[in-house]
C-alpha cells in the first residue's frame, strides 16, 4: 500500500499537542528560544508527533538538548546512509570508560534514535520498509558494536579463548532471528538472539585459563545486560533468549557442534520455522555464516515437505488457543487475520518448496511474496491483496507501539488511544479506520485458509469426517474380505478381488510394517482420499494398478503422502496421468519428487518455450554454489525429469500435439546440454587452465557440440538418446596456461569425457540422457573429439555414404558461435559435392536393405511379405517396409542426390521442412510432399502414444494400408531397391 495519508489534527488531540508544547518550553528553559528557528512545518510536526505519541513528549521534556540537537542535525528531515547508524555507534563507544557508561551512552543514543524514528513515521517521511531497515540496522550497531567493546575487556580479563582443534581465536556468533534477522524490527520489538561459538577449547594469556563455553557464557551475559537492563535512561532492546535449544531450561551458548546436534536430533517444526529469518547480526560474520549453511539442511529439506503445513497448522491452533485464553482477538498479530498469518503463508512455502527452489531462501517477508508470485505458487492478485493487508497491520502495528515505546499488538480500549490511532493511520475517527482494519484482516484470514485450512475442514464445518471416510473401516481391516470386496464392486471395480489383494499387500507390506506412527497416520489419512477419487475414474482397477506401487515407494517418505492429502487437485492429476500412461506412473514411481509437478495446473499443461526453458535452467544452477557438483548435478536431473512430464501430461491432455512434443523435448535438450557445457569447460578450465588457438589467443570455448538423428533432427522423443559429435577449433599442440598444463587435444578430450560423464552418470535421480557418440568420425574406434579440420578431412575423402545421409540431420545444439559457423560451411560443401546418382541409390538401397535384415520383423519379411498387412502380423512403425525410416532414407537420398543443385534442400536437418524444400524445387509432386508428410506424423505420433503405455514402436499390421502402400510406391519411383 501507499502511505497512510497524512490526516487533519483532530480537536480532541488538539490538548495533548499544547500540552507537550508547553512541556518541552518549560524543559528547555533558557534555551527556549532555540524554538523561534524551527520552522512553522517542524513545529507543526512537533505538535502532530507529540499528540499522538506519549514517548515523543516524554523524551522532549526529559532531555530537551537531544531534541534541539536532533533537530539541528537534520537527520528528522532525512534517511540515513547505509552504514551511517553504525558509524554513529562507532564513534559514540570509542572513548567509553566502563561498562555503566556504554550502558548509559547505548540507551541515550537508542532513545534519540526511537525519537527521529518515531518522528519520520508519524508525518510520513519514511515508508514501512525505512523504519523497519532503520530499528534494523540500530538493534545491528548496537548489539555487534557493544559485543566488540565487551570481548576486547573481556579477554584482558579471562585470556582469549582459542579452539582445540584449529588452535585460532575464537569469537561468538550472534544470531538473530523473527524480525531482526529480516530486517523488519517493529518499532518497540524484543530482539530474539542466540549465541553460538566455533568449537570448545579454553582461554590463553592469563594465569587461571577458561573453558570457552564458560568464557562466552558470562561474555553473553554481560552482553545481553547491556542490551536489556532497565536503568534510569530505560532500555537498549529487550532481549528473549528462548528460542535457543532446550529455551530457557539449556545453556546461554552452545558450540556449533552442539548446534548442529541438537537441531538434527530434536529439532521441532517450530524452530525450523524460526530459523527461516536466522542472521549473523554480531561478532565473527564469517564462523556464522558456516553455521547458518551447517543448519540449512534443517531448515529447508531436500524434498517436497507438506509435512510443514501441518506443523504451521498445529502452531496456529495453539496460538489461537492462547489468544482466546487471553481475550487477545483485537490482537493485530496474533489474532484472526493477522500479521502472523500472511508470515505463516509466506513461510509454509518457503518450508515445503525453499529445498529445492532456492529463490524462496530468503528472510524478508515482502521479497517472499514477490517471489510466490515471480514464480508462479501465487497467482498476482492474490499476493497483491495480502502485501496490502500486510503493510497496513504493520502501519496499525508501528501506531500502536509508538503512543507509549510499549511491545504491543493490541487495540486500544480508551477513547483517547483510539483517536490518536485513527489519527496516525489517516482516518476521520475510529470507527472508519477499524471497519478498514477489519476488512483487511478478513482478507488475510481468507487468504490464509486457502493455504494453510486442513482439507477436511469443510467451511464453517467442525473437521470432525474426513474426505473418504468411507473407505477408512476397509483400509484399517475393520471389514471381512467378503465384505470388503462387496463394497469395491458396488464402488465400480470390475475385479473386487484383485483391489482387495492390493491393498492387502501394501498394508501388510514391509515398507508400510516399517513405518514409524507419524508415517502410518498420514498413510491412513490418506489411502480413503485416494479410494475415493480413485472410484470415480472409468477404470479405477487401473488407476489402482498404478498408483499403489508408487504409494508403496513413498511409505516412508511420507511427507509425499501428505503433500497429495494436502491437494486434492495434484491427486485428481496423479490419477488421471497414470491411468492415462503407465509410463508416467513409473517415473513418478521412479522419482516422487514429480509429485510437485502436480501442483500447479496451469504450470503443468503448459511447458515454456526454449528462452524460457534456457533461462530458468540458468537461473537454477545459478543459485548453486559453482563447486557443488552434485547439487548442480540433481538440480539438472530434476529439471529434465520435471519438465517431461510437463511435456507427456500436454501431450496426453491434448494441448501439445506431436511436433510441438517433439520440439519441447528438443529444446528441453538443447537447454541441459548448454549448461552442461558451461560446467564441463569451467571443471576442465579450473584443473588445466584455458587451451590456446593457433594465434595463441585463449578459446572461449572454441568447441560445439552437434546433434545427430532424432535430436539433429527435432524429432526427439521420451526417452530418445543423444546422438553426438564434439568438434573443436583450438591448437591440437598447445598447452593450456594453467597450474597443470596439458596440450590442447587431451584438454578438449578430457571436455568431452566430463560432458560425458555429466550426462550419464546415475544419481538419485538416474541418468540425464544416454548418448551414442558412434557417429563421430571412425566411429568408436575413433578419437572423442575432433578437430574442425580433421573433421572436414574424414568427411570429404573417408566417411561412408551413410554417414553423410547422418550428416543430413546433422545440427550444431550448443557452443561457440564461430566454430558453429564453420562446422555448417563444412557441412554444406559436403552435403553439396556431386555424386554419382546411380551409385548413391544402390548404396542407399543396400543400407536400407541390411537394416530391414537384422531389425525389421522376420515374420514379414520386414513387412514385404504377403502376410504383412493382415490383422495378425504386427507392424514395426519404425524398421518395416513403408514405415518410418524408409521416409527419412528417401529424404536423405534426394538431398545428396540434388543439394549440389539445390542447396536449400540443405538449409534444414527436420523431414518435414526437407520435404516442404523438394516440393518448393519441383523434385517431388505436391501430393507425394503431402502423403510422405502425413504418414510420417502419424507414425511417430502412433510410437509416441506407444512410448507413453510402455509398448514397443509395433502395430497391427491392418493399420496403416494407404500410407504404407503410398511410401512404398514413391521409393520405388526413386529408383531405390
Amino acid at each position: 500500500m501507499s502511505l497512510p495519508p497524512l490526516a487533519a489534527l483532530p480537536a480532541n488531540l488538539q490538548p495533548s499537542a499544547e500540552r507537550a508544547l508547553s512541556a518541552f518550553r518549560t524543559a528547555l528553559a533558557d534555551q527556549a528560544p532555540e524554538l523561534a528557528h524551527w520552522s512553522d512545518e517542524r513545529q507543526q510536526a512537533f505538535a502532530r508527533v507529540a499528540a499522538a505519541s506519549d514517548f515523543v513528549s516524554e523524551q522532549a521534556q526529559r532531555d530537551p538538548a537531544m531534541l534541539l540537537a536532533l533537530a539541528a542535525s537534520g537527520e528528522l528531515e532525512r534517511s540515513l546512509a547505509p552504514g551511517e547508524l553504525r558509524g554513529q555507534v562507532a564513534q559514540l563507544l570509542a572513548d567509553c570508560a566502563d561498562e555503566d557508561d556504554l550502558g548509559r551512552r547505548l540507551r541515550r543514543y537508542r532513545n534519540r534514535q526511537q525519537l527521529r524514528i518515531i518522528w519520520r513515521d508519524l508525518t510520513r517521511q519514511a515508508d514501512l520498509a525505512e523504519t523497519c531497515r532503520d530499528l534494523s540496522d540500530l538493534a545491528d550497531a548496537c548489539i555487534d558494536l557493544a559485543y566488540r567493546w565487551l570481548y576486547e575487556r573481556h579477554c584482558a580479563q579471562f585470556g582469549t579463548p582459542v579452539g582445540r582443534r584449529s588452535g585460532e581465536p575464537q569469537h561468538l556468533v550472534v544470531l538473530g532471528m523473527g524480525k531482526l534477522g529480516a530486517h523488519e524490527l517493529n518499532l518497540s520489538s524484543d530482539i530474539d538472539l542466540i549465541f553460538g561459538y566455533p568449537e570448545g577449547g579454553e582461554t590463553e594469556g592469563t594465569k587461571r585459563s577458561l573453558d570457552n563455553q564458560e568464557f562466552f557464557t558470562r561474555l553473553g551475559q554481560r552482553l545481553i545486560k547491556a542490551l536489556d537492563a532497565i536503568t534510569v535512561d530505560g532500555f537498549v532492546f529487550r532481549v528473549d533468549m528462548r528460542l535457543r535449544p532446550y529455551g530457557s531450561s539449556g545453556p546461554l551458548v552452545f558450540s556449533f557442534n552442539a548446534l548442529e546436534q541438537y537441531y538434527q536430533d530434536q529439532g521441532r517444526d517450530w524452530e525450523r520455522y524460526a530459523m527461516i529469518k536466522a542472521r549473523v547480526v554480531g561478532g565473527d560474520q564469517a564462523a556464522g555464516a558456516q553455521l547458518l549453511q551447517m543448519l540449512r539442511p534443517f531448515v529447508y529439506r531436500r524434498y517436497l515437505d507438506f509435512s510443514a503445513i501441518e506443523a504451521l497448522r498445529a502452531m496456529k491452533q495453539l496460538i489461537q488457543q492462547e489468544v482466546r485464553r487471553k481475550g487477545m482477538t483485537e490482537n493485530v498479530k496474533l489474532g484472526s487475520g493477522g500479521i502472523r498469518e500472511v508470515e505463516f503463508i509466506a513461510q509454509a512455502f518457503q518450508l515445503i518448496h525453499g529445498g529445492r527452489d532456492l529463490s524462496l531462501q530468503q528472510r524478508p517477508l515482502l521479497g517472499v511474496l514477490g517471489t510466490l508470485e515471480g514464480q508462479g505458487y501465487l497467482p498476482p492478485p492474490v499476493v497483491a491483496e495480502m502485501k496490502e493487508g500486510y503493510e497496513f497491520l504493520r502501519y496499525t502495528e508501528h501506531a500502536l507501539q509508538a503512543i507509549a515505546d510499549r511491545q504491543t499488538q493490541m487495540l486500544p480500549d480508551n477513547d483517547l488511544d483510539r483517536a490518536r490511532v485513527a489519527f496516525i493511520m489517516g482516518f476521520d475517527d475510529w470507527a472508519g479506520f477499524h471497519e478498514r482494519l477489519m476488512y483487511w484482516r478478513g482478507r488475510v484470514e481468507w487468504h490464509f485458509q486457502q493455504v494453510i485450512a486442513d482439507p477436511d475442514e469443510e467451511e464453517g464445518g467442525s473437521g470432525d469426517s474426513c474426505i473418504g471416510g468411507e473407505w477408512l473401516p476397509l483400509w484399517e481391516e475393520a471389514l471381512d474380505e467378503d465384505s470388503a470386496c462387496r463394497q469395491l464392486g458396488e464402488a465400480g471395480f470390475v475385479d473386487p478381488a484383485a483391489a482387495w489383494r492390493r491393498l492387502t499387500d501394501l498394508r501388510n507390506g514391509a515398507q508400510v510394517r516399517a513405518m514409524q506412527r507419524l508415517g502410518r497416520e498420514r498413510l491412513d489419512a490418506f489411502i480413503p482420499r485416494l479410494l475415493n477419487l480413485t472410484v470415480e475414474h472409468g477404470n479405477p482397477d487401473l488407476v489402482l494398478e498404478r498408483v499403489l506401487p508408487m504409494v508403496e515407494k513413498v511409505a516412508r517418505r511420507s511427507a509425499y503422502l501428505v503433500l497429495l492429502t494436502e491437494n486434492p487437485g495434484a491427486l485428481q492429476r496423479l490419477i488421471e496421468l497414470c491411468a492415462a500412461s503407465p509410463w508416467i506412473a513409473e517415473q513418478i514411481t521412479r522419482f516422487p519428487l514429480l509429485l510437485d509437478e502436480l501442483l500447479n495446473e496451469g504450470r503443468l499443461y503448459r511447458p515454456p518455450l526454449a528462452p524460457e526453458l534456457a533461462a530458468e535452467l540458468r537461473e537454477r544452477l545459478t543459485r548453486i554454489p559453482e563447486d557443488d557438483l552434485e547439487q548442480q548435478m540433481e538440480a539438472l536431473r530434476h529439471f529434465k525429469l520435471a519438465h517431461s512430464l510437463r511435456v507427456a501430461a500436454s501431450e496426453i491432455a491434448g494441448t501439445l500435439p506431436l511436433m510441438k512434443v517433439s520440439d519441447y523435448l528438443t529444446w528441453l535438450a538443447e537447454a541441459i546440454l548448454d549448461q552442461v557445457l558451461a560446467l564441463a569447460w569451467r571443471q576442465t578450465v579450473a584443473r588445466h587452465g584455458t587451451p590456446k588457438r593457433a594465434d595463441g589467443s585463449l578459446c572461449d570455448p572454441d568447441f560445439i557440440i552437434v546433434g545427430y538423428g532424432k535430436v539433429g533432427g527435432l524429432e526427439f522423443g521420451h526417452g530418445s538418446d543423444l546422438d553426438l559429435v564434439f568438434i573443436h577449433d583450438g591448437d591440437p599442440q598447445a598447452e593450456t596456461d594453467g597450474a597443470k598444463p596439458i596440450d590442447g587435444a587431451q584438454f578438449f578430450t578430457r571436455l568431452g569425457q566430463r560432458i560425458i560423464h555429466l550426462l550419464t552418470t546415475q544419481t538419485t535421480s538416474g541418468a540425464l540422457y544416454e548418448v551414442d557418440m558412434r557417429l563421430r568420425p571412425s566411429g568408436a574406434a575413433g578419437l572423442l573429439v575432433s578437430s574442425l579440420g580433421a573433421f572436414q578431412r574424414y568427411q570429404e575423402n573417408e566417411a561412408w555414404t551413410w554417414e553423410h545421409q547422418a550428416l543430413v540431420r546433422a545440427r550444431v545444439l550448443v557452443g561457440s558461435p564461430g566454430v558453429a559457423t564453420a562446422f555448417e560451411q563444412v557441412r554444406l560443401a559436403v552435403l553439396g559435392r556431386e555424386r554419382d546418382l546411380e551409385g548413391l541409390r544402390l548404396e542407399v538401397s543396400e543400407m536400407r536393405a541390411k537394416m530391414r535384415e537384422n531389425l525389421g520383423t522376420r515374420e514379414t519379411a520386414a513387412g514385404t511379405g504377403a502376410n504383412a498387412f493382415e490383422a495378425a502380423a504386427p507392424f514395426d512403425l519404425k524398421q518395416d517396409a513403408g514405415g518410418i525410416v524408409d521416409i527419412e532414407f528417401m529424404v536423405q537420398y534426394a538431398a545428396l542426390a540434388w543439394s549440389r543443385q539445390h542447396p536449400e534442400l540443405v538449409r534444414y536437418t527436420d523431414n518435414i521442412r526437407i520435404l516442404d524444400s523438394l516440393e518448393q524445387a519441383n523434385l517431388l509432386s505436391g501430393e507425394d510432399v503431402h502423403l510422405l508428410q502425413e504418414a510420417y506424423k502419424a507414425y511417430r505420433s502412433a510410437a509416441h502414444r506407444q512410448a507413453l503405455q510402455k509398448q514397443p514402436g509395433v502395430v497391427a499390421g491392418d493399420q496403416f494400408h494407404a500410407e504404407r502402400q503410398g511410401v512404398m510406391r514413391i521409393w520405388r519411383e526413386l529408383g531405390l531397391k
